[in-house]
């Protein structure tokens, strides 16, 4: 992959369009941009995507502990910090520009909030993982932002680009980036062969990718290996995922999504037992 990256753009080669937008619905100071319900089925393994702002703490209390299984979750931090804690044994906090990876496997549970008085600013993304992972056990990975590989104007969030790789181990071919534009400027992603599924999601600023993406706008690529060519209107940042369709059906309970009931159900059973345990040691409500 390549990274071209120049204030007056000449584009050689056809460029992929855009095939839908969306602004999601508002929950408070959480957007819903995908749900697998709905854009997620088009967009899988991509399966589910917030957008968290809030200009204070008490309009952004966080998660609150919760489980889930038969996905993984990566949490991108923007701006401010919040504190982690999960039933693998880790917690925490992370600042500006981290990151937080639990791939829930067969079951985990977990919990982020505000720390400080900073306004916040990220993304939680859900993926699918495939059969050989979705019951596999927890694993959970918290990247500091000098442990983040940049590639030109792209940090690789999962996955690998412009000859980068993500400390991250992706479950199955994709790339999740996060990406800073100045106003003007252009860039070209070239998504690696088999990268059929393409969407971005812009935190601040606006971008020109074919037709217009606002703030807080999700713009979903025709499916295709094309390029796909992005010009900031203000300065911009965004998020970008690519990858090979998960081929699998996605069976969904209410935080856990798996490729069938079988495996839903195991998984299901494990987020009992580990809650049981919390609420013993008096951690749940």
């Amino acid at each position: 992959m390549s990274v071209d990256l120049q204030e007056a753009p000449v584009v050689a080669t056809a460029s992929r369009a855009i095939a839908y937008r969306t602004r999601g619905s508002m929950h408070g100071p959480i957007t819903r941009l995908v749900s697998p319900g709905d854009v997620g089925e088009w967009i899988k393994p991509f399966v589910f995507l917030d957008l968290f702002a809030s200009d204070s703490p008490a309009a952004f209390r966080g998660f609150g502990m919760h489980p889930h299984s038969g996905i993984a979750t990566l949490t991108y931090l923007i701006d401010g910090a919040i504190s982690y804690e999960d039933t693998t044994g880790k917690s925490g906090a992370l600042s500006a520009g981290s990151v937080e990876w639990m791939r829930a496997g067969n079951g985990v549970w977990h919990t982020g909030a505000p720390v400080g008085d900073a306004p916040s600013l990220g993304f939680q993304l859900w993926v699918a993982l495939p059969p050989a992972l979705e019951n596999a056990p927890a694993l959970s990975q918290y990247l500091a932002p000098h442990e983040i590989a940049q590639s030109g104007p792209a940090r690789v969030l999962l996955g690998s680009h412009g000859g980068v790789q993500s400390p991250i181990e992706a479950p199955s071919p994709m790339a999740y980036l996060a990406v800073q534009l100045r106003d003007g400027e252009h860039w070209r992603y070239e998504p690696p062969a088999g990268h059929t599924v393409a969407w971005v999601a812009v935190a601040t600023g606006a971008l020109d990718a074919g037709g217009p993406v606002g703030t807080g706008e999700l713009a979903l690529f025709e499916e295709s290996e094309a390029a796909i060519d992005f010009t900031a209107r203000g300065d911009a940042h965004f998020v970008l995922g690519s990858a090979v369709k998960h081929p699998h059906e996605l069976v969904m309970g209410r935080y856990s999504v798996h490729t069938s009931r079988a495996a839903l159900d195991q998984g299901e059973a494990e987020i009992r037992r580990i809650g049981m345990q919390l609420r013993d040691a008096r951690r749940l409500g």
